[in-house]
C-alpha cells in the first residue's frame, strides 16, 4: 500500500469510536440483571444450609437451576461485549499513531494557521481515554459476575458434598479391590496377606449387613476364591437396600472398611516386587538342587524339573528369564516333556515366530485348535520359519493344515517342497496321495521326489504303496530305497 493509500489514523479512530459507543448500552442490561440474580441466589443458599435429606438436596438443585440459567445468560452477553471490546483494542493498538513530537509540530502549525492559540483536542488521545474507561467498567462488571458464579459453584459443590454416601460407592470400592486381586500376580506371602485382608474386611462388614459372609471354601486358587468372596460381599451390600438417608452411618462404616481393604491389598506382596532369582527361590524352583553340575544353576534346576515332570516349574522359568539361552533350554525341556500343560506358555512365544517354541509345540504333539491355527498362519512365510512349522504340523497330525501344505509342494525352493512332502507324510491324510504321486513323478529335484516317496510309504495304504513301487530302477538312489521299502 502506498502512502496515499494508507489509512489516516484519525479516520480509523473515528470509526473505532462509533463501535466503542455501542458497548456501554450492551453492558447496561447486564449490570441491571446482576442484583436480581444475587437476590434470587440467597434463598437457595439458605435452603442448602437447612437441607438434611436427599430429597432436600434435590429441591436445592431445582431452586438453583433457573438462577444458574439466568446468570449464564448474563455471562454470555458479557462475553459478547468483551469480545467486541477486545477487537477494538487490538485494531487500535495496530494503528500507526504519530508520536508526541509529530503531534506537537502539527499543533504548532495549526495554531499558526488560525491564530487562535487555543488548539484543538487530540481525537486519538480522547478515544484512548474513552477506551480505557470502558475497559475499566467491563473489568468491574466481570468481577461482579465472577462473584455470583463463585456462589453458584459453592451451592453446587455443597450439594455434592452433602449427598450420600451411597451403597453404590461401597460396591464400586469392593469391585476395584477384586479387580486388583484378579489382575495381579502375587507371591505366596501375598496370597496369605490377601486372605488376611479379605477376612478382616468380612469381619468388619458382616455385622453391618443382613448377611452371613465368610471366605469361600477351598478348592480354587487363592485369587479366584477371594474374587468370588468379594463378589458375594458386593451382592450382599446391594441386596441390603441401604438408604442414603436412613442408613448413612452404615454406609460410611462400610466405606471405611473398603478403604482398609484397598490399603491392605495395595500392601500385599506382589510377584513384581521380587527379583527374578528371589521369585524363583520363593516358588521352590531351586529346591531340587543338592549341588550344581552346570552353570548357571537355573540350567541344572531345569534338567531336574524336566526329569521329574515338573512342567509348572519349567514354565515358571520360561516366563521369568529374558535370556535367549535360558528360554531355549526351557522350551526344549517343555517339548521333550510333551505335557499338554506346557502348551499355553510355549504358545505365547510361538505366536511371536520363535522357531524353538514352534518346534516345542510339535514335540508336545497336541492338535489344539489354537496351536494348529497359529502354526498354519506360518505355512506361507519364509524358509527358516517354514521348516520347524511344517515339522510341527506333521508331528501334531494337523489335518486342518493339509491344504496349505499341499500348496507348498509347488513352492519355488526345493527345500520347502521337500519339507512339505514329509509333513504331509507325517499327517498321513489319504487326500495327499495324488499330489504326492505327482511330485514323485514330475519334480525335477530328486531330494524332493525322495521325500514324496517317503511320505507315501508313511501313509502306507495300498494306493500309496502302489504309487512308489514302480521306481525301483529310478535315477535317484534315495527314490530306489523308498521303492524297495514299498515292495517289502
Amino acid at each position: 500500500m502506498s502512502e496515499d493509500e494508507a489509512v489516516d489514523p484519525e479516520t480509523a479512530v473515528a470509526e473505532l469510536g462509533e463501535r466503542l459507543e455501542a458497548i456501554p448500552p450492551q453492558l447496561e442490561p447486564i449490570r441491571e440483571g446482576i442484583e436480581p440474580v444475587g437476590e434470587a441466589l440467597e434463598p437457595v443458599e439458605e435452603s442448602l444450609e437447612d437441607a438434611e435429606t436427599e430429597d432436600d438436596l434435590d429441591g436445592v438443585e431445582a431452586e438453583l437451576e433457573p438462577v444458574a440459567e439466568e446468570l449464564s445468560g448474563l455471562r454470555e452477553s458479557f462475553d459478547s461485549a468483551e469480545a467486541d471490546l477486545e477487537g477494538i483494542r487490538e485494531e487500535f493498538d495496530e494503528l500507526e499513531v504519530p508520536d508526541d513530537g509529530d503531534a506537537e509540530a502539527d499543533d504548532g502549525d495549526a495554531e499558526a494557521d488560525d491564530g487562535s492559540g487555543d488548539g484543538e483536542d487530540d481525537p486519538i488521545a480522547a478515544f484512548e481515554a474513552d477506551l480505557e474507561s470502558v475497559e475499566a467498567d467491563l473489568e468491574a462488571l466481570d468481577g461482579e459476575i465472577d462473584e455470583l458464579e463463585g456462589r453458584v459453584d459453592d451451592v453446587e459443590t455443597g450439594v455434592e458434598d452433602r449427598r450420600g454416601p451411597y451403597a453404590e460407592d461401597v460396591i464400586g470400592e469392593i469391585d476395584d479391590a477384586a479387580a486388583e486381586v484378579e489382575g495381579t500376580r502375587w507371591t505366596e506371602e501375598g496370597h496369605a496377606e490377601l486372605i488376611e485382608a479379605v477376612d478382616g474386611f468380612l469381619s468388619a462388614v458382616d455385622p453391618l449387613l443382613e448377611a452371613d459372609l465368610s471366605l469361600l471354601a477351598d478348592g480354587e486358587d487363592v485369587p479366584t476364591r477371594l474374587v468370588a468372596t468379594l463378589g458375594a460381599a458386593g451382592e450382599a451390600v446391594e441386596a441390603d437396600g441401604l438408604d442414603p438417608d436412613g442408613d448413612a452411618e452404615v454406609i460410611a462404616d462400610l466405606l471405611e472398611a473398603t478403604d482398609g481393604l484397598a490399603g491392605d491389598v495395595e500392601a500385599a506382596t506382589r510377584w513384581d516386587d521380587l527379583e527374578i532369582r528371589e521369585q524363583l527361590r520363593r516358588e521352590g524352583f531351586y529346591d531340587v538342587l543338592d549341588h550344581v553340575k552346570d552353570f548357571p544353576p537355573e540350567w541344572s534346576a531345569i534338567k531336574v524339573h524336566e526329569k521329574r515332570g515338573n512342567v509348572e516349574m519349567v514354565a515358571l522359568a520360561l516366563e521369568a528369564f529374558d535370556s535367549e539361552f535360558m528360554q531355549e533350554h526351557c522350551l526344549e525341556a517343555l517339548g521333550r516333556m510333551g505335557d499338554e500343560a506346557a502348551i499355553e506358555p510355549v504358545l505365547g512365544l510361538a505366536k511371536r515366530r520363535d522357531e524353538v517354541a514352534i518346534t516345542a509345540l510339535g514335540r508336545i504333539g497336541v492338535a489344539d485348535d489354537t496351536v494348529v491355527q497359529t502354526l498354519t498362519n506360518f505355512v506361507d512365510s519364509n524358509p527358516p520359519l517354514q521348516r520347524p512349522t511344517f515339522l510341527a504340523l506333521g508331528r501334531i497330525g494337523a489335518e486342518e493344515a493339509v491344504e496349505p501344505l499341499v500348496e507348498q509342494l509347488t513352492a519355488e525352493e526345493a527345500d520347502v517342497r521337500s519339507w512339505a512332502a514329509r509333513a504331509l507324510g507325517l499327517i498321513g491324510d489319504t487326500r495327499t496321495i495324488e499330489p504326492l504321486s505327482t511330485v514323485l513323478a514330475e519334480d525335477e529335484d530328486d531330494t524332493v521326489r525322495a521325500s514324496a516317496a517317503w511320505a507315501l510309504n508313511r501313509i502306507g495304504t495300498a494306493e500309496a504303496i502302489a504309487a512308489v513301487e514302480p521306481y525301483a530302477d529310478d535315477r535317484s538312489y534315495l527314490v530306489q530305497v523308498e521303492a524297495e521299502r514299498a515292495s517289502i
